[in-house]
């Protein structure tokens, strides 16, 4: 994996995380709002501006892209690279969890 990559998405901040997460099934923009909202209990409700920013940020970086267009929705699913990254971030989140348990 790139290293400029690496050093850009990990840590990830938990938005990066629930879009890449979401984006295992493809869906559009919105579709992404609502499972994020619904997968955090509503804790987490992104809106428009940080949604589609995070979005082209990562289809430019390629751990997403889109595969389809319809009308004026996109529809996004993550890449190869995109999920070598989410892993390594699961990785990390259950170590931080597993070592939390030890203490």
């Amino acid at each position: 994996m790139d290293e400029k990559l690496r050093k850009t998405y990990l840590p990830m901040t938990e938005t990066a995380f629930y879009i890449l997460l979401s984006l295992v099934k493809p869906k559009h923009g919105y579709a992404i709002i609502e499972n994020v909202a619904q997968m955090t209990n509503e804790r987490i409700k992104l809106g428009p501006g940080t949604i589609y920013g995070s979005l082209s940020k990562m289809n430019k970086d390629n751990l997403i892209q889109i595969i389809q267009e319809e009308s004026n929705r996109k529809i996004y699913q993550i890449t190869e690279i995109g999920a070598e990254v989410l892993q390594l971030e699961k990785t990390r989140i259950e170590e931080l969890y597993r070592n939390s348990r030890e203490v």
